[in-house]
């Protein structure tokens, strides 16, 4: 499925002043004629993201969500420098024209960028894609080794060395998900705290060789090329990026991934086909990846459980928004299910774990 089949009319109360945008970007961007046909991508729960599609052009916008957010949350000038800056060290970038401070224009800070003609993986792989099985675990191989190769990416030379903080990345990266959930916390919520009580207590020292970590590095967060769908050309979704430790993102990753066997109610919760026949599993995968860096990992249990308690304060945080009615969209609402299952998954790879 093509990025374009997967927009959709733009959801109400989450429209564009598409006139003022149109004439902002004009001029900005050379060669824009016409008024653009604009739809919005169903993916992402965080920042909205538009098509905007002119005569012989199409462009990208994102804009922050409405409703409260979390003061460090969608800086939409950040996540344009990463764009610009990174490419140089990892071409997998989209390109980013434009970001708009004047919140005049549309009523808050947004950036515009290209879009990358490809394919983007949901739920589950397109059967006219022809992925069988060794076809399927070799894209799960490239998937894997593009994370690699960001962890490994010269920041310093991109300009970005100033990203973030690598001393003490574990330690806030914990604390901070820990306040962050208690802030988005509904009544209806799982207060998790004997996982709390266990990160903190079995908390690792950061990784010697700390590098750039994604965040929300995910099957549907990259694009095929249309051509051959083993190829990545494109990662989206920066907006999270920092520098870390790699092995905090590689947990983050394995919290998104629904093996073939997890239970019934974990698959209800599956956004990427990382079940289908060829897909490695979790344990497979950090095992790849450890090869590929020429690391080990001893300690896996530790990043898993916190990728997991920090998916469920992702989640939480808009379930939040949701709750109190700052926004509509329906799929929200299942989300403080999602967040009650990520507790109890958590508790039983605690209860089994060596550490």
């Amino acid at each position: 499925m093509s990025a374009t089949d997967q927009t959709t009319s733009v959801r109400q109360g989450e429209e564009l002043d598409v006139q003022a945008v149109d004439q902002y970007l004009k001029q900005h961007i050379e060669e824009l004629e016409g008024t653009p046909q604009v739809r919005q991508f169903q993916g992402g729960a965080s920042n909205l993201t538009y098509l905007l599609s002119y005569p012989g052009k199409d462009l990208v916008l994102r804009r922050p969500p409405f409703g409260k957010k979390a003061k460090s949350a969608h800086d939409m000038g950040r996540e344009f420098r990463i764009l610009n800056q990174l490419n140089a060290g990892f071409p997998y970038c989209p390109k980013a024209y434009v970001h708009c401070t004047d919140e005049s224009v549309t009523g808050c800070e947004f950036y515009v960028m290209e879009k990358v003609e490809g394919t983007i993986l949901r739920a589950d792989i397109p059967t006219e894609l022809g992925l069988d099985e060794s076809k399927t675990r070799e894209l799960c191989k490239s998937f894997i080794d593009k994370l690699v190769e960001l962890h490994n990416v010269d920041y310093v030379a991109c300009g970005l060395g100033d990203l973030g903080k690598p001393e003490g990345y574990v330690k806030r990266q914990v604390e901070g998900w820990i306040d962050r959930y208690q802030k988005a916390a509904t009544p209806d919520a799982p207060g998790w705290e004997p996982v709390i009580a266990w990160l903190r207590e079995h908390m690792p020292a950061d990784h010697p060789k700390p590098g750039i970590v994604h965040n929300d590095y995910r099957l549907d967060n990259v694009i095929l090329d249309p051509n051959d769908p083993m190829r990545i050309i494109g990662v989206l979704d920066w907006e999270l990026t920092t520098l870390g430790d790699p092995l905090m993102e590689l947990g983050n990753t394995l919290a998104y991934w629904i093996e073939a066997n997890d239970p019934a109610d974990h698959q209800a919760t599956r956004l990427q086909p990382s079940n289908a026949p060829g897909m490695l599993t979790r344990q497979e995968f950090a095992d790849y990846y450890a090869e590929r860096a020429g690391i080990q990992i001893d300690n896996l249990d530790y990043y898993y459980v916190f990728g997991m308690f920090r998916l469920a304060g992702i989640t939480q945080q808009i379930y939040y928004r949701y709750y109190h009615g700052q926004t509509s969209n329906p799929r929200f609402a299942g989300f403080i299910v999602m967040n009650k299952q990520l507790e109890q998954r958590s508790l039983a790879v605690i209860q089994q774990s060596a550490l």
